[in-house]
Protein backbone atom coordinates (compact mmCIF):
# COMPACT_ATOMS: atom_id res chain seq x y z
CA UNK A 1 0.00 0.00 0.00
CA UNK A 2 1.44 2.99 -1.62
CA UNK A 3 1.84 6.55 -0.24
CA UNK A 4 1.88 8.71 -3.88
CA UNK A 5 1.05 11.87 -2.31
CA UNK A 6 0.65 13.49 0.87
CA UNK A 7 -2.95 14.15 2.02
CA UNK A 8 -4.22 11.16 -0.20
CA UNK A 9 -5.58 7.66 0.20
CA UNK A 10 -2.70 4.67 -0.01
CA UNK A 11 -2.85 2.85 -3.25
CA UNK A 12 -2.61 -1.11 -3.25
CA UNK A 13 0.46 -2.09 -5.90
CA UNK A 14 2.64 -4.43 -7.11
CA UNK A 15 6.47 -3.87 -6.93
CA UNK A 16 9.69 -5.79 -7.18
CA UNK A 17 10.25 -7.86 -4.59
CA UNK A 18 12.91 -5.76 -2.73
CA UNK A 19 16.82 -7.13 -2.53
CA UNK A 20 18.17 -6.96 0.44
CA UNK A 21 21.47 -4.77 0.42
CA UNK A 22 24.74 -5.16 2.80
CA UNK A 23 23.87 -6.20 6.51
CA UNK A 24 20.17 -6.31 5.41
CA UNK A 25 17.77 -9.20 5.49
CA UNK A 26 14.94 -9.76 3.44
CA UNK A 27 11.42 -9.97 5.40
CA UNK A 28 8.26 -11.47 4.88
CA UNK A 29 5.77 -9.52 6.12
CA UNK A 30 3.07 -11.21 8.63
CA UNK A 31 1.79 -8.16 10.87
CA UNK A 32 2.38 -4.54 10.12
CA UNK A 33 1.03 -2.20 12.83
CA UNK A 34 -0.97 0.96 12.52
CA UNK A 35 0.79 3.93 14.47
CA UNK A 36 -0.18 7.41 15.03
CA UNK A 37 2.69 8.75 13.78
CA UNK A 38 1.91 6.84 9.93
CA UNK A 39 -1.11 8.80 10.19
CA UNK A 40 1.11 12.20 10.23
CA UNK A 41 3.11 10.88 7.93
CA UNK A 42 -0.46 10.18 5.32
CA UNK A 43 -1.91 13.37 6.77
CA UNK A 44 1.08 15.52 5.61
CA UNK A 45 2.07 16.97 9.26
CA UNK A 46 5.45 15.40 8.81
CA UNK A 47 7.60 17.28 6.21
CA UNK A 48 10.23 15.40 3.95
CA UNK A 49 9.17 11.94 3.67
CA UNK A 50 10.53 9.71 1.08
CA UNK A 51 7.84 9.69 -2.18
CA UNK A 52 6.24 7.00 -3.03
CA UNK A 53 6.47 5.67 0.38
CA UNK A 54 5.27 2.30 1.95
CA UNK A 55 4.12 2.93 5.24
CA UNK A 56 4.77 0.85 8.62
CA UNK A 57 7.03 0.60 11.25
CA UNK A 58 5.75 -2.29 13.40
CA UNK A 59 6.65 -5.46 11.57
CA UNK A 60 7.09 -8.13 12.29
CA UNK A 61 7.77 -10.63 10.16
CA UNK A 62 10.31 -14.01 9.09
CA UNK A 63 13.60 -14.01 7.46
CA UNK A 64 13.42 -15.15 3.96
CA UNK A 65 17.02 -14.34 2.63
CA UNK A 66 20.34 -12.55 3.70
CA UNK A 67 22.40 -9.97 2.02
CA UNK A 68 26.01 -9.80 1.83
CA UNK A 69 26.93 -9.56 5.49
CA UNK A 70 23.88 -10.47 6.95
CA UNK A 71 24.86 -13.48 9.38
CA UNK A 72 23.12 -12.38 12.78
CA UNK A 73 20.41 -14.12 12.56
CA UNK A 74 19.38 -17.53 10.16
CA UNK A 75 16.43 -17.31 7.66
CA UNK A 76 12.95 -18.64 9.65
CA UNK A 77 14.05 -16.56 11.86
CA UNK A 78 10.77 -13.99 13.31
CA UNK A 79 11.80 -10.69 13.87
CA UNK A 80 10.55 -6.89 14.51
CA UNK A 81 11.44 -4.16 13.00
CA UNK A 82 11.20 -0.76 14.75
CA UNK A 83 10.82 3.24 13.59
CA UNK A 84 14.64 3.61 13.53
CA UNK A 85 16.13 1.93 10.85
CA UNK A 86 19.50 3.01 10.57
CA UNK A 87 22.22 5.55 11.87
CA UNK A 88 25.48 6.53 10.92
CA UNK A 89 27.47 5.80 13.96
CA UNK A 90 29.86 8.98 13.00
CA UNK A 91 28.27 11.74 13.58
CA UNK A 92 28.27 13.89 17.46
CA UNK A 93 25.20 12.52 18.15
CA UNK A 94 26.64 8.80 17.95
CA UNK A 95 29.65 8.93 18.97
CA UNK A 96 27.91 10.57 22.36
CA UNK A 97 25.84 7.40 22.96
CA UNK A 98 22.60 9.09 21.58
CA UNK A 99 21.78 7.24 18.35
CA UNK A 100 18.23 8.79 18.32
CA UNK A 101 19.23 12.08 17.92
CA UNK A 102 22.08 10.62 15.16
CA UNK A 103 22.38 13.54 12.13
CA UNK A 104 21.81 10.88 9.23
CA UNK A 105 19.66 8.55 10.77
CA UNK A 106 16.80 6.77 8.64
CA UNK A 107 13.46 6.13 9.94
CA UNK A 108 11.27 2.91 8.33
CA UNK A 109 8.06 4.00 6.51
CA UNK A 110 9.16 7.62 6.63
CA UNK A 111 12.55 7.83 4.87
CA UNK A 112 12.35 4.35 3.89
CA UNK A 113 10.16 1.91 2.64
CA UNK A 114 7.82 0.30 6.06
CA UNK A 115 5.64 -2.66 5.82
CA UNK A 116 2.33 -2.12 4.52
CA UNK A 117 3.63 -4.75 2.09
CA UNK A 118 3.87 -8.50 1.64
CA UNK A 119 7.94 -8.02 1.86
CA UNK A 120 10.07 -5.18 3.48
CA UNK A 121 14.08 -5.17 3.67
CA UNK A 122 15.78 -4.21 7.13
CA UNK A 123 19.01 -3.73 8.18
CA UNK A 124 20.05 -6.46 10.59
CA UNK A 125 21.70 -5.12 13.86
CA UNK A 126 18.26 -3.24 14.07
CA UNK A 127 15.66 -5.95 14.52
CA UNK A 128 14.56 -7.43 17.19
CA UNK A 129 13.91 -11.18 17.88
CA UNK A 130 10.51 -11.39 18.85
CA UNK A 131 9.14 -12.94 22.50
CA UNK A 132 7.23 -16.65 21.30
CA UNK A 133 4.45 -16.16 24.25
CA UNK A 134 3.09 -13.28 21.44
CA UNK A 135 1.64 -13.74 18.23
CA UNK A 136 2.72 -11.94 15.22
CA UNK A 137 -0.02 -9.72 15.15
CA UNK A 138 -0.29 -9.20 19.00
CA UNK A 139 3.44 -8.42 18.61
CA UNK A 140 3.32 -5.82 16.11
CA UNK A 141 2.27 -2.71 17.99
CA UNK A 142 5.05 -3.60 20.61
CA UNK A 143 7.49 -2.40 18.03
CA UNK A 144 6.61 1.39 18.64
CA UNK A 145 3.48 2.01 20.71
CA UNK A 146 5.78 -0.43 22.94
CA UNK A 147 9.38 1.02 22.52
CA UNK A 148 8.31 4.72 22.33
CA UNK A 149 6.10 4.34 24.89
CA UNK A 150 8.68 2.49 27.27
CA UNK A 151 11.26 5.08 26.14
CA UNK A 152 8.69 7.62 27.48
CA UNK A 153 7.95 5.51 30.50
CA UNK A 154 11.69 5.21 31.56
CA UNK A 155 12.14 9.00 30.91
CA UNK A 156 9.34 9.71 33.26
CA UNK A 157 11.79 8.63 36.61
CA UNK A 158 11.46 6.89 39.19
CA UNK A 159 8.31 8.30 40.73
CA UNK A 160 5.14 5.87 41.95
CA UNK A 161 2.49 8.10 40.66
CA UNK A 162 2.62 8.11 36.95
CA UNK A 163 -0.37 9.83 34.40
CA UNK A 164 -0.90 8.71 30.81
CA UNK A 165 -2.98 11.40 28.91
CA UNK A 166 -4.27 9.85 25.86
CA UNK A 167 -5.46 5.98 26.63
CA UNK A 168 -4.64 4.37 22.79
CA UNK A 169 -1.62 2.00 21.17
CA UNK A 170 0.97 2.95 23.61
CA UNK A 171 -0.87 3.68 26.93
CA UNK A 172 -2.47 0.47 27.23
CA UNK A 173 1.11 -1.08 26.81
CA UNK A 174 2.98 1.21 29.41
CA UNK A 175 -0.36 1.03 31.58
CA UNK A 176 0.72 -2.89 32.52
CA UNK A 177 3.80 -2.50 32.31
CA UNK A 178 3.84 0.03 35.17
CA UNK A 179 1.15 -1.85 36.92
CA UNK A 180 3.01 -4.93 37.28
CA UNK A 181 5.99 -2.96 39.08
CA UNK A 182 3.57 -1.53 41.65
CA UNK A 183 3.17 1.56 40.45
CA UNK A 184 -0.24 3.97 40.50
CA UNK A 185 -1.31 4.81 37.16
CA UNK A 186 -4.11 7.08 36.70
CA UNK A 187 -5.36 7.31 33.29
CA UNK A 188 -6.58 10.46 31.22
CA UNK A 189 -9.25 10.25 28.52
CA UNK A 190 -11.00 12.28 26.19
CA UNK A 191 -13.57 13.95 28.78
CA UNK A 192 -16.77 11.85 28.58
CA UNK A 193 -15.07 8.52 27.27
CA UNK A 194 -16.59 6.37 29.89
CA UNK A 195 -15.36 2.71 27.76
CA UNK A 196 -11.94 3.97 27.62
CA UNK A 197 -12.06 4.77 30.98
CA UNK A 198 -13.05 1.13 31.48
CA UNK A 199 -10.78 0.08 29.48
CA UNK A 200 -7.82 1.69 31.16
CA UNK A 201 -9.07 0.43 34.83
CA UNK A 202 -9.16 -3.03 33.33
CA UNK A 203 -5.33 -2.98 32.35
CA UNK A 204 -4.73 -2.03 36.25
CA UNK A 205 -5.64 1.84 35.85
CA UNK A 206 -6.15 2.91 39.94
CA UNK A 207 -8.50 5.84 38.22
CA UNK A 208 -9.53 7.00 34.60
CA UNK A 209 -11.55 10.24 33.97
CA UNK A 210 -11.21 12.49 31.08
CA UNK A 211 -8.00 14.75 30.29
CA UNK A 212 -9.44 18.00 31.73
CA UNK A 213 -10.27 17.01 35.19
CA UNK A 214 -7.37 16.73 38.09
CA UNK A 215 -6.46 13.82 39.72
CA UNK A 216 -7.35 12.53 43.27
CA UNK A 217 -3.39 12.82 44.35
CA UNK A 218 -0.55 14.60 42.65
CA UNK A 219 1.45 12.87 39.80
CA UNK A 220 4.93 12.36 39.54
CA UNK A 221 4.97 12.54 36.23
CA UNK A 222 2.88 11.95 33.42
CA UNK A 223 3.35 11.16 30.19
CA UNK A 224 1.01 12.77 27.29
CA UNK A 225 0.57 10.48 24.34
CA UNK A 226 -2.28 12.18 22.36
CA UNK A 227 -0.74 15.02 20.10
CA UNK A 228 -2.94 18.06 21.36
CA UNK A 229 -1.01 20.79 22.78
CA UNK A 230 -3.34 21.98 25.29
CA UNK A 231 -2.58 18.63 27.44
CA UNK A 232 0.79 20.23 28.28
CA UNK A 233 -0.63 23.02 31.05
CA UNK A 234 -3.44 20.21 32.01
CA UNK A 235 -0.52 18.05 32.94
CA UNK A 236 1.83 20.54 34.40
CA UNK A 237 -1.29 21.22 36.67
CA UNK A 238 -1.86 17.74 37.61
CA UNK A 239 2.39 16.73 38.47
CA UNK A 240 4.15 17.69 41.93
CA UNK A 241 6.60 19.64 42.77
CA UNK A 242 9.50 18.08 40.78
CA UNK A 243 7.49 16.18 38.74
CA UNK A 244 7.96 15.29 35.05
CA UNK A 245 5.58 16.32 31.59
CA UNK A 246 6.83 13.92 28.88
CA UNK A 247 5.79 14.76 25.41
CA UNK A 248 5.72 11.29 23.53
CA UNK A 249 4.46 12.20 20.18
CA UNK A 250 6.49 12.73 17.40
CA UNK A 251 4.46 15.42 16.81
CA UNK A 252 2.05 17.62 18.62
CA UNK A 253 -0.24 20.64 17.88
CA UNK A 254 0.46 23.77 19.21
CA UNK A 255 1.18 24.48 22.90
CA UNK A 256 -1.43 27.11 24.27
CA UNK A 257 0.27 29.96 26.80
CA UNK A 258 -0.03 28.89 30.56
CA UNK A 259 1.29 30.89 33.60
CA UNK A 260 4.52 30.34 34.70
CA UNK A 261 3.18 28.61 38.24
CA UNK A 262 2.12 26.01 36.41
CA UNK A 263 5.93 25.30 35.93
CA UNK A 264 7.46 26.49 38.85
CA UNK A 265 8.58 24.43 41.71
CA UNK A 266 11.07 22.97 39.19
CA UNK A 267 8.80 20.60 36.75
CA UNK A 268 10.15 19.74 33.63
CA UNK A 269 9.22 19.05 30.55
CA UNK A 270 10.84 16.68 28.22
CA UNK A 271 10.09 15.77 24.50
CA UNK A 272 10.84 11.94 23.50
CA UNK A 273 13.41 11.68 19.75
CA UNK A 274 12.82 8.40 18.18
CA UNK A 275 14.67 4.97 20.16
CA UNK A 276 17.52 3.90 20.34
CA UNK A 277 18.61 -0.07 20.11
CA UNK A 278 19.29 -0.31 23.79
CA UNK A 279 15.96 0.85 24.58
CA UNK A 280 14.74 -1.92 21.79
CA UNK A 281 16.82 -4.83 23.68
CA UNK A 282 15.48 -3.76 27.48
CA UNK A 283 12.07 -3.59 26.10
CA UNK A 284 11.84 -7.15 24.94
CA UNK A 285 12.98 -8.42 27.92
CA UNK A 286 10.47 -7.08 29.81
CA UNK A 287 7.93 -7.71 27.38
CA UNK A 288 8.57 -11.30 28.12
CA UNK A 289 8.88 -11.12 31.63
CA UNK A 290 5.42 -8.91 32.23
CA UNK A 291 1.86 -10.70 31.21
CA UNK A 292 1.04 -7.57 28.48
CA UNK A 293 -2.92 -8.20 26.97
CA UNK A 294 -2.09 -6.54 23.57
CA UNK A 295 -5.70 -5.54 22.42
CA UNK A 296 -5.88 -5.27 18.22
CA UNK A 297 -8.11 -5.14 16.06
CA UNK A 298 -6.91 -6.67 12.61
CA UNK A 299 -7.44 -5.49 9.25
CA UNK A 300 -6.23 -7.06 5.68
CA UNK A 301 -3.18 -4.77 4.42
CA UNK A 302 -5.50 -3.81 1.27
CA UNK A 303 -7.99 -1.79 3.80
CA UNK A 304 -4.85 0.33 5.26
CA UNK A 305 -6.93 3.25 4.71
CA UNK A 306 -9.59 2.30 6.80
CA UNK A 307 -7.49 1.20 9.68
CA UNK A 308 -5.80 4.93 9.48
CA UNK A 309 -9.24 6.37 9.29
CA UNK A 310 -10.32 4.41 12.19
CA UNK A 311 -7.28 5.86 14.20
CA UNK A 312 -7.65 9.16 13.22
CA UNK A 313 -11.67 9.17 14.05
CA UNK A 314 -10.56 7.62 17.65
CA UNK A 315 -12.69 4.24 17.22
CA UNK A 316 -9.61 2.39 18.23
CA UNK A 317 -9.54 0.50 21.39
CA UNK A 318 -5.90 -0.61 21.55
CA UNK A 319 -4.52 -0.95 18.31
CA UNK A 320 -5.02 -1.54 14.56
CA UNK A 321 -2.31 -3.97 12.55
CA UNK A 322 -2.61 -4.87 9.07
CA UNK A 323 -2.34 -8.52 8.09
CA UNK A 324 -1.01 -9.25 4.46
Amino acid sequence: MVLEKKGELLKARDLPLPCPGKGQVLIKVEACGVCRTDLHVVDGELASPKLPLIPGHEIVGRIVKRGPGAKKYPEGTRVGVPWLAHTCGKCRFCLKGLENLCENALFTGYTVDGGYSEYTAAWQEYIYEIPDKYSSPEAAPLLCAGLIGYRSYSMAGPGSRIGLYGFGASAHIICQVASYQGKKVFAFTRDGDIEKQEFARSLGARWASGSGTLPPEPLDSAIIFAPAGKLVPAALSAVDKGGTVICAGIYMTQIPAFSYDLLWWEKKIKSVANLTRKDGHEFMKIADQCPIQLHITTYPLLQANQALADLRNGKLKGAAVLIP
